[in-house]
């Protein structure tokens, strides 16, 4: 009898004791799982993956240029005399334009590791999403170790994400003040950096065309400093864009194009004229708009004109 009472304990205790085995696991299994739900909500929500998919998408349209600083320096003209420079007036116009290259090079680098590291971001969404619903307790807490690497390597391309949507500087590894130019004045240090405006995009609510003008508004992202743009009429029809079109500049986000033929079909493009500066404009906007249709024909003027500012 008391060796079976000795067994019944024992049987009793072991149960006991891998009961709270069994619950000291669930209890691990819920903590890591929640934390992997945790990374998923804080950084890899659809949410979040949408809005930095949106910010490249941005990225490829905008147009960036070539900053140089100082902007001005102190030089000597013929007479001696010491004057303040615009820093395009002492730079080696030739190597600046190669760093003009070498920033294109190094955007066109950019734009691409920010779309492959956004692919690798949405890929590490599935997988840990995967994990968190079909594997069991015990595959789960087996593939801890490798879930943790996943989650320090997807934190690695976040990072690595978050860096590259700022456009950033440039080494610069050729002297780029003329020597000639400096009249023996030590020349200044140049520090070069990418930098970026968001796209002209037309209004298509605002934008619209009648018998004989057409409407044209458009955002710039920065509305509330005055810049210039340059407009580009097209007629729809014409094979090349270098026949038939005309191109304004204007000052303000909306003009009237006027004396436009009816029932004519115009294509219109906005964009930020070139500058010294300028390293690429890889995309500018279009839309096309058409005239409305008139009863008596042969009415209008062949020559545009244009009107702009607040309307």
């Amino acid at each position: 009898m008391a060796v079976t009472l000795n067994e019944f304990e024992t049987s009793s205790e072991t149960t006991v004791f891998n009961e709270e085995q069994d619950n000291a696991r669930r209890e691990q299994y819920l903590e890591r799982r929640s934390l992997v739900l945790q990374f998923l909500q804080s950084n890899l929500s659809p949410q979040h993956l949408q809005h930095h998919h949106s910010k490249i998408e941005l990225m490829k349209k905008c147009t960036f240029y070539l900053e140089v600083e100082p902007k001005h320096w102190n030089v000597r003209n013929q007479n001696n005399e010491m004057y303040r420079a615009d820093i395009l007036q002492v730079l080696d116009l030739c190597q600046f334009g190669k760093m003009k290259k070498v920033a294109k090079t190094q955007l066109e680098i950019q734009l691409t590791l920010l779309t492959e590291l956004l692919e690798q971001l949405q890929q590490g969404q599935l997988e840990l999403r995967r994990y968190t619903e079909t594997w069991d307790m015990v595959t789960f807490l087996s593939r801890w170790d490798f879930i943790t690497q996943r989650l320090a390597k997807l934190s690695e391309f976040m990072a690595k994400l978050l860096s590259l949507e700022v456009p950033g500087g440039l080494y610069v590894k050729h002297y780029l003040v003329s020597h000639a130019d400096l009249r023996g004045i030590r020349g200044p240090d140049i520090k070069l950096t990418i930098s970026m405006k968001a796209p002209v995009i037309f209004d298509r609510r605002q934008s619209l065309a009648d018998s004989y003008w057409a409407r044209l508004v458009w955002f710039s992202g920065n509305e509330e400093t005055p810049e210039q743009y340059e407009l580009l009429l097209l007629e729809a029809n014409a094979l090349r864009e270098d026949r038939h079109n005309r191109v304004w500049v204007v000052s303000s986000n909306m003009c009237l194009v006027l004396d436009l033929q009816p029932g004519i079909t115009y294509r219109f493009k906005i964009r930020r004229p070139h500058t010294d500066f300028l390293i690429c404009s890889p995309w500018q906007d279009t839309i096309t708009l058409t005239t409305r249709s008139n009863a008596i024909e042969g009415v209008g003027k062949s020559t545009c004109t244009l009107a702009c500012g607040d309307m």
